[in-house]
């Protein structure tokens, strides 16, 4: 029997507790006076990760945008004290963003999974299962990243030396056996080279969990890089998983995925994060008394008073996104904003009481909550630095890599790019507006970072990037920043004859802005109408005062 509820994009932040008796598989005695005391802090804590695919951190487009492993890695060492026990463990692709590496975007994506893998040894990940996209460089590579983040890559039921089907962690007399199940399979349903389909994932966590029932593991946890169905019908073949994480069998390109529900089949917990580690779901363990086998789990978290949250969070996702909008624009009355602000303390007031209601059911019982992984969290210095090294790493190749790819040729008849020199010698005042947005410091943004040169971002920070008669990555030069071509569209005919109509777009279609940059993940809930404001001025789509 499986108990859903519906929560929405990575915003259920932490659950409640909800009575034991509404929760499938609790099956703890009465309370008596020999009961042993609830533990001060959590016997185990588990932070689970799904499909990371070669998230690093978000592109910082916009303001507090979910991700990035710098916060992660904070929030995990400020929670230490609260959790000293703990592990980390993921299901899908970690390393890459995409099921094949690019051939231009090959190194900067091996040293980004470099990066990665070194970042996780800091967050101290034990194993995960792996996806499609840890093979993308082959398995030579996967073997290396895995060592390098000091974790192991679990897979039953595939044949693969680079793989083991469980492990046992310990934390004091608590024993937790981690089994890990693949079905890497891409889009087209191919696996990697080498590696076969999974032979009989069910029988083969069954067999596992008896083989860590020998090592006296009380508490069974499996990672399931698959589809979501079938990791499911594991939770249902199967008796005896406590938890079951998910994540997907594969990943391509940068869309953000939303949170799917937890769900309660028979006594296992199923739980999925969103994608690119926009969240983390949290899972403590409360042990009354010593582990004799295994563990009967009461949920003390409450799924029904999670969707009350979840509705919460969406709430205050949606107004946060749109007083950041509105605060940017600066064309909302102050008394507006003031009051939006004020119905967004009110918002958030109640989550947290929500969320700190908790109720503590009879025996040992588990907490799950799903973190929000955003700036406020803060950073991890040494987590940092690695990002940084990465960047800078990546520009200085690139500046040299790509020093000879110059801009597509343009065929006889057709308009190059001329930049904002040519432009503004008759578009004064039109210069003098776009001086004062966001587009004439776009470039710089990039310079600040150290991703002038980075492939990922380059592309919406000058004009004509890719383009005949454009820009590359290292041609640049009077198309740096967002210009007037960008929207307008290549001005070379424009500028040879002024008078003649049909050679430059004079009102682009509004559209323009959210199908070429501002789209997600780098912007969410985009208002075109309202920031078509921020780019319009005195003869620049409005008269001349």
């Amino acid at each position: 029997m499986r108990l859903s509820v519906a929560l929405p994009f990575a915003l259920i932040t932490a659950l409640g507790a909800a009575a034991c008796s509404s929760v499938v598989g609790c099956r703890n005695p009465s309370p008596t006076s020999e009961q042993a005391p609830v533990p001060d802090k959590p016997s185990v804590r588990l932070y689970l990760l799904s499909t990371v695919a070669g998230a690093l951190e978000p592109c910082g487009c916009s303001k507090d945008q979910l991700g990035g492993l710098d916060h992660l890695a904070a929030f995990i060492e400020a929670e230490k004290p609260k959790a000293p026990n703990f592990a980390v463990l993921g299901a899908g692709p970690l390393f890459y963003i995409d099921e094949k590496l690019k051939q231009d975007h090959a190194t900067q994506d091996r040293w980004k999974a470099d990066t990665i893998a070194k970042a996780m040894r800091e967050l101290n990940l034990a194993a995960w299962s792996p996806g499609y996209n840890d093979w993308a460089a082959g398995p030579q590579e996967l073997g290396s990243k895995a060592k390098e983040a000091g974790a192991t890559v679990l897979a039953a039921g595939i044949d693969s030396p680079l793989t083991q089907p469980s492990k046992v962690l310990t934390f004091g007399d608590l024993r937790v056996g981690v089994v890990g199940v693949s079905d890497p399979k891409d889009r087209f349903g191919r696996y990697p080279d080498g590696v076969g389909g999974p032979d009989g994932v069910a029988k083969a966590v069954e067999r596992e969990m008896k083989a860590l029932e020998k090592e006296g593991a009380s508490l069974v946890v499996v990672l399931a890089a698959m589809q979501r169905g079938a990791a499911l019908r594991i939770a249902d073949a199967v008796p005896g998983i406590h938890i079951l994480a998910v994540g997907k069998p594969s990943s391509d390109g940068h869309g953000n995925t939303a949170q799917p529900a937890p769900e309660m089949v028979g006594s296992t917990l199923v739980v999925e994060t969103a994608n690119h580690l926009q969240t983390v779901s949290v899972v403590d363990v409360y042990l009354r008394g010593k582990p004799e086998g295994a563990l009967k789990l009461a949920d003390g978290s409450g799924l029904e008073r999670a969707a009350k949250i979840a509705d919460l969070a969406g709430r205050i996702r949606e107004l946060e996104a749109k007083i950041n909008s509105w605060e940017r624009g600066g064309k909302v009355d102050a008394k507006d904003l003031a009051a939006r602000k004020a119905d967004l303390d009110k918002l958030r007031a109640e989550r947290k009481t929500l969320e700190g209601t908790t109720t503590t059911p009879d025996g040992s019982f588990f907490r799950y909550h799903v973190q929000e992984v955003r700036e406020a969290l803060g950073e991890s210095d040494s987590v940092v630095t690695l990002m940084r090294d990465y960047y800078k790493r990546v520009n200085e190749h690139n500046k040299q890599a790509f020093a000879e790819l110059k801009p597509l040729p343009v065929q006889a008849g057709e308009a190059k790019y001329v930049g904002m020199d040519e432009c503004s010698s008759c578009h004064m005042e039109a210069e003098e507006v776009w001086k004062k947005t966001g587009h004439a410091k776009a470039y710089a943004t990039l310079e600040k970072d150290f991703k002038e040169f980075n492939l990922e971002c380059v592309g919406c920070h000058v004009t004509g990037y890719g383009k005949a008669g454009g820009s590359t990555v290292t041609f640049v030069e009077g198309l740096k920043d967002v210009q007037c071509e960008t929207c307008h569209g290549p001005g070379s005919l424009h500028v040879a004859d002024p008078e003649k109509k049909g050679l430059i777009t004079l009102e682009p279609e509004p559209s323009l802005c959210a199908d070429q940059c501002h789209h997600p993940p780098h912007v969410e809930g985009f208002d075109v109408t309202a920031k078509m404001e921020l780019v319009l001025g005195p003869g620049h789509g409005k008269p001349l005062e």
